[in-house]
């Protein structure tokens, strides 16, 4: 049974791009690009991981990753977080809400496989 992942980001070359490398590798990809309804995506997905851009329209991925890290049910979620911005301050307030793995953009499609893989094992 391939595993889900839910990716969480509003920049449409991004998806795509993302969604082509991990349908190849035989995960089920499904898309979500608001975030003010980003929780009742995860919540009706139930996915294995989620890929959680840091900026998104209508809240703030940091504010999406600390709800999940409190409500009991997605505490354990694993998730990969993107950011354009890359800048050591938005790793650590990723890490203070407990991402488990951050990720600067641009990145490789490689790059984005292996952290799923090594998220969620093989």
């Amino acid at each position: 049974m391939a595993r889900t992942v839910l990716l969480i980001e509003d920049e449409p070359n991004i998806v795509e791009a993302i969604r082509f490398i991990l349908s190849r590798a035989g995960w089920r990809v499904e898309t979500h690009t608001r975030g003010d309804t980003a929780l009742e995506a995860v919540r009706r997905v139930a996915p294995d991981v989620i890929i959680l851009d840091v900026m998104l329209p209508n809240r703030s991925g940091f504010d999406i990753l600390r709800d999940l890290r409190a409500d009991p049910a997605t505490r354990d979620l694993p998730v990969l977080m993107l950011t354009a911005r890359g800048q050591a301050q938005d790793r650590e307030l990723a890490e203070r809400y407990g991402v488990s793995h951050f990720m600067a953009k641009p990145f490789s499609n490689l790059e984005v496989l292996d952290s799923l893989n090594a998220l969620v094992g093989p």
